[in-house]
């Protein structure tokens, strides 16, 4: 964890077979996932851990930030969620995209985090697996956020959640369904459409995911 980076790298690679491109960057945090892929620029910060889930995927210049907990149940593992034959404890991000600072990734299921989406500020939760009472068993079920979405400070995403494309989740709000209309603001609890945004609102219009 503390060694210099270029040597960590190296490590990282020969031993583990990680795919970590020259121009990515792992800060001194304990990442340690099945399979590992940074592509060109991606890069993950301090002190966040990252264990217990079967791949963590950061395409072109995607960002995890600092003191972020990411964790999950592995496949393949006894226990619970035996009777989910297909599950998949993924974190995927697609290029440009970004998760901020002391935030609480569950991948038990998969996360996908579309191109140029921010989960921005602090202390989000998002959580794929619960318990589901009428069955009394455990269950993960995907989230997903689509591309050039914004997520806002403190909020809380559950199992089966998708936020589409060009949509913004005010902060402190409770996404727990599947929304389908892009170009929204979403917000409260339970999450709801609030309004329609502005498809040229230059947020949506970037090229480079770093927001000065």
């Amino acid at each position: 964890m503390f060694l210099p980076w270029p040597l960590r790298r190296t490590i990282l690679r020969s031993y583990f077979g990680y795919e970590l491109a020259d121009s990515s960057r792992i800060g001194f945090s304990l990442i340690y996932p099945r399979r590992l892929v940074l592509k060109e620029g991606a890069r993950i910060g301090h002190l966040t851990i990252c264990k217990d889930i079967d791949l963590v995927e950061l395409a072109e210049s995607a960002s995890i930030g600092n003191l972020n907990w990411i964790t999950g149940f592995p496949s393949g593992t006894t226990g619970h969620f035996e009777h989910q034959f297909d599950r998949k404890p993924e974190l995927i991000m697609d290029r440009h995209s970004a998760i901020t600072n002391r935030h609480l990734i569950d991948c038990t299921e998969r996360i996908h985090i579309g191109a140029f989406t921010t989960v921005a500020g602090f202390a989000s939760q998002l959580l794929t697996h619960s318990i589901n009472l009428e069955k009394n068993r455990q269950e993960a079920v995907p989230i997903t956020i689509g591309a050039y979405c914004f997520v806002g400070t403190n909020c809380v995403l559950l199992g089966g959640s998708a936020l589409p494309d060009y949509s913004v989740l005010g902060a402190k709000s409770l996404l727990n369904r599947a929304f389908k209309e892009s170009c929204f603001l979403y917000g409260g609890v339970p999450a709801r459409e609030i309004k329609p945004l502005d498809i040229t609102t230059r947020y949506f219009q970037r090229t480079n995911g770093y927001v000065m």
